[in-house]
């Protein structure tokens, strides 16, 4: 999965983004219509990012009276890749220190510092 997630653009998440809140396989038309709407983008450049994406194995392609679209990976599945590929980017593999970077940062409200707390409580 990494190998494949690893090269989605931020151009062909937003495609992806789009199949994943369909929960059913799409035509080309669809997404392009709701990616014109939400970005602004010609059909030309959808249907380019579409096409990436069955070529990269992340989006399936279907023939029915016109072809439809689905993703093969789920959200969570790229999600869960996304994060574990920042922490080793940036934070040379150590979960630590994204959560202190991100308590140390002026992003998180002390709500948020409590919750993490209770997320990482042991029970003895």
């Amino acid at each position: 999965m990494s190998t494949l997630a690893d090269r989605i653009s931020d151009s062909e998440l937003e495609v992806m983004k789009v199949l994943w809140q369909a929960k059913d396989a799409l035509p080309v038309t669809d997404i392009r219509e709701t990616l014109q709407r939400t970005r602004g983008w010609e059909a030309t450049t959808v249907k380019t990012l579409v096409n990436r994406l069955v070529s990269k194995g992340v989006i399936a392609q279907e023939k029915r009276n016109v072809f439809y679209y689905s993703p093969l990976i789920s959200e969570r599945e790229y999600n869960s890749w996304a994060t574990h590929n920042l922490i080793s980017r940036l934070y040379n593999g150590s979960a630590r220190e994204l959560v202190a970077a991100l308590v140390h940062s002026e992003g998180l409200t002390q709500d948020d510092i409590e919750e993490l707390r209770q997320m990482f409580k042991v029970e003895e």
